[in-house]
């Protein structure tokens, strides 16, 4: 499959303290790609460096097969679309004149501004001044215009970190419909269940370097103790060994009838991210 953003060697030292320490990763046209760490690891800073918004120090960075430096082209800015925390909005306009201003500048058709509202739950609201909104109404407005142009390749950067539970959903429901359309996302998050509900990979970024990069199955897989955990009626939890060596013991338990529930004992992405590192995702 065809690589969207090819990553080599990347390193960025800010007054000699590093933010990023030899990068190396690819992101395949289509997918949904997680970077997960902490506050400070290094998740917006690639980004910057990834849409032409700052210089590596050293290393290469490529999307679309080009230098990331050719992304100040105007031709290039209108493939892809990014959601970050500096993504300035006109306060005295309305959500739907702002957008209006997007969809005129971008070539995008008007017609798109009513599907984007709706992605982010705001078509009651698009009368509203931005000036007067929250910040999770901000942040729905910032992702509504990333969205507007349906580009090849959208970065977000912790979408839904001011959001409530219930547009937070709505967020992802809306993500995973433009991703079946053909965008590919680059998914910046210190929110574990958002990277295994969303991402096809994950990479886990810890003071600028790479921990690990799988499929969050695969890693949960790798790092789980294959035991299984046996709740009887009487509340008693007991924990049985997975597979066959743990099957006989188990037919013996539900042969009792008193097995009220059986879980697998997998590691959270979260539980995995402090085991390798030793840092929490915060």
């Amino acid at each position: 499959m065809e690589n969207i953003i090819e990553v080599k060697g990347l390193v960025k030292t800010f007054s000699n303290q590093p933010a990023l320490e030899g990068v190396d990763f690819q992101v395949k046209k289509g997918e949904i790609f997680g970077f997960l760490g902490p506050s400070g690891s290094g998740k917006t800073t690639t980004i910057k460096i990834l849409t032409g918004q700052m210089n590596p120090t050293d290393g290469t960075a490529a999307v679309f097969g080009e230098p990331v430096s050719k992304l100040k082209n105007s031709d290039y800015r209108k493939r892809f679309g990014v959601l970050t925390d500096n993504s300035g909005l006109y306060e005295r306009l309305s959500i739907l004149d702002n957008l209006k201003l997007y969809c005129d500048l971008y070539d995008v058709p008007r017609s798109r501004i009513e599907e984007a509202l709706s992605t982010v739950n705001l078509k009651k609201d698009k009368n509203k001044r931005v000036s007067a909104l929250s910040k999770g109404m901000t942040q729905r407005v910032i992702l509504a215009r990333a969205l507007l142009h349906e580009p090849e390749l959208l970065f977000l950067d912790e979408p839904t970190s001011a959001l409530d539970p219930t547009n937070t959903f709505h967020i992802y429901e809306g993500l995973r419909a433009l991703n079946d359309r053909g965008t590919t996302i680059f998914l910046t998050t210190h929110d574990m269940y958002e990277a295994d509900t969303l991402c096809d990979r994950i990479a886990f970024l810890n003071k600028g370097k790479i921990q690990l990069l799988d499929t969050p199955n695969r890693l949960k897989k790798q790092y789980s103790d294959a035991t299984i955990t046996v709740e009887m009626s009487n509340e008693q939890k007991i924990i049985i060994p997975a597979g066959s060596e743990g099957a006989q013991q188990l037919y013996e338990l539900m042969k009792s009838d008193q097995v009220a529930s059986i879980h697998s004992n997998e590691p959270t992405l979260g539980d995995i991210f402090i085991q390798v590192t030793g840092r929490k995702l915060a």
